[in-house]
């Protein structure tokens, strides 16, 4: 009698045929066993399953043994990467067009660019890091990479770098076109990047007048041109001995011949925009917009013979002027290579009196402190009674005045016998003070085109830049420290991470609604470095059942990370 059947999975274990040497898969077989008329066990195939999924095979597997369905402790994760920062921001840059103002073709090298645009975002540092980081995280995959095999740093890094900065004019041009228009306000602005090592082969690491405290090491400049709103449109890199106002006259030359763009207002910031620099600038017919040096600002005040009373925190006085501005010089002392007809001829310069109560306290405690110091360190020459050679005590008087710089402050003399005697000028203390928080925004754009109020409003725009700086700097990019060591590896690293801010401000763009929706002041939680983390946080992993690799998963974002991938204009789901 035959026997009742039973079914079961069975597993075939391929092999190599050492004859054909190919290699044969497994194969899953629903096989059945039961006995014939004679009471032997035999076997039979049912169905082969080979090509259905793991998930389903198991489901036969505990299905024929009498489980049912996968338990939970059947299922468990694996191989968990970060995946939603790289994708939303990858995202974006296709959104605003990024991808294609690098190379308008997909090509590999292109979608390196962009993981090292993205990686910059996400965790800065070197691009070997990031290379190293290919087990972590899905953005090199989603470039293009097969998942599980580390990059080459010197092929998909910096051969694709040096392919990005062949391409930096043209794409600057792109960006010139799609953000700037005739009559535009652009603002511009240089800083310095101090550089660690040896720079042997650069001639742009240099030593120079160090910004932010930091003397003694070489440097870089770095100047960035933005729009009104503070969008990043071109940079340059300059040797670290470039003064600020010697840039002037090649970026505006620039902006008008090789951007096209026509009646421009180029905004600087003080000291940048010297007469003779606004003359040059005038004549590629651009008006300007600047604010004056301190010891140009009083000579305005007395050609004018204006009272610092004049100066209000509340209410901007305007002062026209039609006479020939001081320091101005005539045509012949200007750029050799200027060969464009000047279009703009300023009938008159304004110059808007303006105050700050917030700068006015900070510049009266750090003159008070110096001169505490200074009294100090006088007091400990003086107070000596022994007969001293008077040179010697001269020049230590020199070398306090020399590093603290309020000389002005000051009466002093030194005895035949090398006694000091010092006394400090109340008179003068006080009427640098009355110009505490005093500046003067000047410009040559006519009222009708912008007011006393736009015009300040829009000189203060320069903030963007700085802002644009830290970003760079210290705050999310982090440019610096700068691994590269020659001039073409460090103009390539400069341009990415200008290429990397310029996707993040059109992140903070977007991002405005979150940034700005009215919350309690310790309520407040979001910034650009929290939305970062919170996209991150978001991973592709591994479903496992019963060890076996079943389906490569999206963790489902929250509500918020949901929120902020909308914003962005992406969608994971």
């Amino acid at each position: 009698m035959k026997g009742v059947a039973s079914m079961y999975i069975e597993t075939i274990k391929g092999k190599l045929n050492s004859k054909t040497n190919k290699f044969y898969k497994d194969t899953v077989l629903i096989r059945e066993s039961f006995r014939d008329k004679m009471g032997k066990i035999q076997h039979r195939t049912l169905s082969n399953i080979s090509k259905l999924p793991q998930a389903d095979i198991i489901l036969f597997k505990n299905a024929l043994s009498g489980k049912g369905e996968v338990s939970l402790e059947d299922i468990k994760t694996s191989c968990s990467k970060e995946y939603g920062g790289s994708f939303t921001f990858l995202e974006l840059a296709r959104n605003i067009g990024l991808e294609k103002l690098i190379y308008s073709r997909s090509e590999q090298w292109r979608k390196d660019i962009m993981a090292m645009i993205v990686g910059r975002i996400l965790w800065q540092g070197s691009k070997l890091k990031l290379t190293n980081m290919y087990k972590d995280t899905s953005l090199w995959e989603l470039c293009g990479h097969e998942s599980g095999i580390r990059p080459d740093v010197n092929k998909n890094c910096y051969d694709a770098l040096d392919s990005l900065l062949e391409r930096q004019k043209m794409i600057q041009k792109k960006l010139a076109k799609k953000h700037l228009n005739n009559g535009c306000m652009i603002l511009y602005d240089i800083t310095n990047i101090w550089l660690e090592g040896e720079y042997k082969k650069s001639d742009l690491a240099q030593y120079g007048l160090g910004k932010g405290g930091k003397h003694g090491f070489k440097q870089i400049a770095i100047g960035l041109i933005t729009n009104r709103k503070g969008c990043p449109v071109a940079v340059e890199v300059f040797k670290g001995n470039k003064s600020d106002q010697s840039t002037v006259w090649g970026q505006a030359k620039t902006l008008a011949k090789t951007y096209g763009v026509k009646d421009v207002i180029f905004t600087g910031d003080r000291g940048m925009l010297t007469p003779k620099r606004i003359e040059e600038v005038n004549k590629l017919g651009f008006k300007t917009l600047t604010a004056l040096t301190h010891p140009k600002m009083k000579e305005i005040l007395e050609k004018k013979n204006l009272q610092p009373e004049l100066f209000d925190e509340t209410t901007i006085v305007e002062i026209i002027d039609t006479e020939p501005e001081l320091g101005s010089k005539s045509n012949g002392n200007l750029n050799s290579d200027i060969d464009l007809k000047s279009e703009f001829t300023p009938q008159a310069i304004r110059y808007m009196l303006c105050k700050n109560s917030a700068t006015m306290r900070k510049e009266r405690v750090t003159r008070h402190s110096l001169i505490k110091v200074v009294i100090e360190k006088l007091n400990k020459i003086a107070n000596v009674k022994c007969k001293r050679k008077k040179d010697p005590i001269c020049a230590r008087v020199g070398k306090v005045f020399e590093k603290y710089h309020i000389e002005k402050f000051f009466t002093w003399q030194v005895n035949d016998n090398g006694k000091l005697t010092f006394s400090l000028n109340e008179d003068v203390v006080k009427a640098e003070e009355e110009l505490d928080g005093c500046f003067i925004v000047r410009t040559d754009v006519p009222q009708k085109e912008m007011n006393k109020d736009e015009t300040v409003a829009n000189y203060m725009g320069l903030k963007h830049v700085e802002k644009a700086f830290r970003n760079l700097k210290t705050v999310v990019l982090e440019m610096r420290p700068i691994y590269h060591k020659t001039d073409q590896r460090i103009k390539a690293h400069i341009f990415l991470c200008f290429l990397a801010y310029y996707l993040l401000w059109h992140a903070r763009q977007r991002l405005i609604p979150l940034f700005t929706r009215k919350e309690e002041k310790q309520e407040k939680r979001w910034s650009i470095e929290i939305v970062i983390e919170r996209l991150k946080s978001i991973s592709s992993c591994q479903i496992l059942v019963n060890g076996i690799k079943v389906k490569q998963t999206i963790s489902k974002p929250d509500n918020e990370q949901s929120k902020i991938i909308k914003l962005l204009g992406g969608s994971l789901m």
